[in-house]
């Protein structure tokens, strides 16, 4: 006898990849942790593999659950191309969103993914841009929303979480011991003054290894150990690591993650994919004002 697949547990099980646990996968499907929990075990029975390794720390997905993934995804693909063509185009063109590089990672990659599946005739057009120059096209009426990193959020936006700054240096590195302190520094990096205001309160000699306007450059100065940096909690790449310098280094203040969207007639799609922002951002590791 033939067995259906449940379309909304794929789903959930996609959700799970993408957003890394059954907490946040929740919150961008707008359903409880319960009813995701509930789906998988469901798909689980009817499948008699288990989907998710919950051995160690979080949740992932078992062997047998990336395996379902790759099948889920083009069978969710298949769906959502089909109800497209077959409803209305009222949400069809084009949406422009302003991100600071420094949080295009983890959330955005799987908010376009989302979005695109639940709106295929729509564009997200992504443009990576420090918080001062995201504001000035704002501004200027040339984006529909942007996000931002400030330590205060302006009269018409929101505030989606808060993160502290965190030090990052390379895995194993040993930048940070060294004095004066190797910094590696955006040009136009919106931390940048409290950063080197919390090293003269300590009293930390410092140097600026790097001056870049490339976070990639920066970036790879970081991972090979010719400096240290400065990034919001949770951001960091996985060619580097926050530093467990017990101390030695001054703690940073924390930062808003906030959302401006355009005013005026609303623009199909832009609402939705602010509400997919603000899930993306609604997770358990929000840190408290």
């Amino acid at each position: 006898m033939r067995r259906n697949l449940d379309l909304a547990a794929l789903r959930a099980l996609s959700a799970i990849a993408d957003f890394g646990g059954v907490t946040r996968a929740a919150h961008v499907l707008n359903v409880t942790q319960s009813a995701v929990s509930m789906q998988i075990k469901r798909l689980e029975e009817s499948l008699g593999q288990a989907l998710l390794d919950r051995s160690g720390r979080g949740v992932q997905l078992s062997a047998e659950g990336e395996q379902l993934l790759t099948y889920a995804r083009r069978i969710l693909a298949l769906n959502d191309e089909a109800v497209s063509r077959m409803t209305d185009s009222a949400f069809e063109g084009e949406i422009s969103l302003i991100v600071p590089y420094d949080i295009v990672h983890p959330h955005i990659p799987q908010v376009l993914r989302l979005f695109s599946a639940t709106y295929p005739r729509m564009r997200v057009h992504l443009q990576a841009r420090a918080t001062r120059k995201a504001k000035e096209k704002f501004a200027q009426g040339e984006c529909d929303l942007i996000l931002t990193t400030e330590s205060h959020c302006d009269a018409g936006g929101e505030t989606l979480t808060r993160l502290p700054l965190v030090w990052i240096g390379a895995p194993g590195g040993q930048a940070w011991r060294q004095r004066p302190l190797k910094l590696a520094l955006g040009r136009y990096c919106i931390f940048r003054p409290g950063i080197i205001a919390a090293l003269d309160r300590a009293g930390i000699p410092w140097e600026a290894v790097v001056e870049s306007d490339s976070d990639r450059t920066i970036e790879a100065a970081v991972s090979s150990d010719m400096g240290v940096q400065a990034m919001l909690a949770g951001t960091e790449s996985t060619h580097a690591e926050r530093i467990a310098h017990s101390g030695a280094l001054p703690e940073l203040t924390s930062h808003l993650v906030n959302l401006y969207i355009r005013q005026g007639p609303e623009k199909p799609g832009v609402m939705a994919l602010a509400d997919l922002l603000r899930r993306a951002w609604a997770g358990p590791e929000v840190v408290a004002a």
